[in-house]
């Protein structure tokens, strides 16, 4: 067994092989490093800059919001799989919240309880809106921060929530 460190959210994984993805945030397996490797970007302790500090707000209320989406999708989901999946994205999208809280050294916000759609279809539909809003605010985050970890963390983020929207195209 090998014990591998997610370079974005911080969290570890023991298995034979690297996975493809982190199982926690969803980060590309490029972002995947043995232990011994790793530089987790929450453990950077640069400072912030006042634009990247609003940015990581900003996602912070995104994340938390889709979040919140999500577990109301997963309770309507007509299909177990389908439940499932609304499950993962909404674990997933907290702990891109939970990154941003920790570079931001602020504690968890409360999370607000959202409506969606009572039909797959629907919120099949509001998932890639979201998605995408995500991807095109975090290729402009990216492209603003000055800071490397910053900027590693939005492009990640970018291609998790592209990522997000080729599975549901794929539904």
């Amino acid at each position: 067994m090998k014990l591998y460190i997610c370079e974005i959210c911080g969290d570890a994984y023991i298995g034979e092989e690297k996975p493809t993805d982190c199982p926690f945030c969803g980060a590309k397996g490029n972002f995947i490093k043995l232990a011994s490797e790793a530089k987790p970007i929450i453990e950077e302790k640069t400072p912030i800059s006042e634009l990247s500090k609003k940015n990581l707000m900003e996602t912070l209320a995104l994340e938390t919001r889709a979040n919140a989406i999500y577990l109301c999708m997963a309770g309507k989901a007509q299909e177990y799989k389908i439940q499932k999946m609304y499950k993962r994205l909404a674990k997933v999208e907290l702990e891109h919240a939970v990154i941003a809280t920790k570079l931001l050294g602020i504690a968890m916000p409360e999370i607000k309880v959202e409506n969606c759609a009572d039909t797959n279809e629907e919120n099949f539909q509001k998932t890639i809106e979201l998605e995408d809003h995500a991807t095109e605010i975090y290729k402009k985050f990216a492209s603003e921060a000055s800071e490397d970890n910053i900027r590693k963390l939005f492009g990640a983020l970018m291609q998790v929530e592209a990522g997000h929207i080729e599975l549901i195209k794929n539904l």
